[in-house]
């Protein structure tokens, strides 16, 4: 679960919400160990997202980096070659 976790900070356009609740909810779910949670524990799964993508936003305007920002589309074809480079990844 956590895998599908990317890095958020500097970049240019900066993280959505929605990435940032993606995020956030990917955590939980793995904290949690299930990707649904029973009806006596949602109202708990969800407040935990809601905390954490709260302060993740903070930390995200807070970070300060002396790079440039990344270019998303640029980050995502340097990951699709190193994953097709290991034979993870088939381009087909």
């Amino acid at each position: 679960m956590c895998r599908n976790i990317r890095t958020l900070h500097n970049f240019e356009p900066a993280a959505s919400d929605d990435e940032v609740h993606a995020a956030a909810l990917q955590y939980v779910r793995k904290i949690a160990g299930t990707t649904k949670p029973s009806k006596a524990n949602q109202e708990a799964f969800d407040r935990a997202v809601a905390e954490i993508a709260h302060i993740t936003g903070h930390l995200l305007e807070d970070l300060v980096s002396a790079a440039p920002p990344k270019n998303r589309e640029e980050e995502a074809a340097k990951a699709r070659a190193r994953a097709i480079a290991s034979g993870r990844y088939s381009a087909a």
